[in-house]
């Protein structure tokens, strides 16, 4: 599947107000920009802001790509749906694989030996499970997230597992982040 095939994507709706100052719609369709990783993961970029704290005013500051990083000072909202990894064959794996890099950045280039998709970012993340379930994978121990659950991912090494037979959808807000000392 390549990003030509359009998916079904989330309904963005956003609010604003009228110039005489009565709240209304001001656009409602489908999230853009989205991309699908090679393993058919379909990340779709909600809303993004370069700076905190924001005017209501403000329109978001989207792209025509989806940018892993959130701006230096300021969030990335996003839904991602994660195919279930029984549907996800050997090639699409390795192209994944191979990708790390260029996805996540230097460092995530992974070993012959580690976990499938084991990843880090400079960012702290707020992720909630809307639809699925998906299993959280660190360098020691795992959990398993259901529908309703949500998770604080401090910028440390991780995998997404969906072990299940049907795609996982999660929301995720992205803040930047910094290490100590670094």
């Amino acid at each position: 599947m390549s990003d030509n095939d359009e998916p079904k994507l989330a309904r963005v709706v956003v609010t604003g107000i009228t110039q005489d100052g009565r709240s209304t719609i001001t656009s409602d369709g489908p999230a853009t920009p989205w991309v699908r990783r090679p393993t058919g993961t379909l990340v779709m970029e909600l809303w993004r802001a370069d700076t905190l704290p924001i005017s209501v005013d403000d329109d978001s500051t989207l792209g025509d790509e989806v940018v892993l990083a959130p701006p230096a000072q300021g969030v990335a909202v996003r839904t991602t749906v994660f195919p279930p990894d029984s549907s996800i064959s050997p090639e699409a794996a390795a192209a994944f694989k191979a990708a790390m890099k260029d996805i996540y950045g230097a460092g995530n280039e992974g070993t012959a030996d580690s976990v499938p998709g084991m990843h880090s970012t400079e960012t702290i993340d707020v992720m909630t499970v809307i639809e699925g379930e998906l299993w959280c994978v660190m360098e020691d121990g795992e959990t398993v997230l259901r529908k309703g659950d949500s998770m604080v991912q401090r910028g440390t090494r991780h995998a997404w597992q969906n072990r299940s037979d049907a795609p996982t959808t999660v929301m995720t807000v992205m803040l930047p982040a910094h290490r100590p000392n670094g």
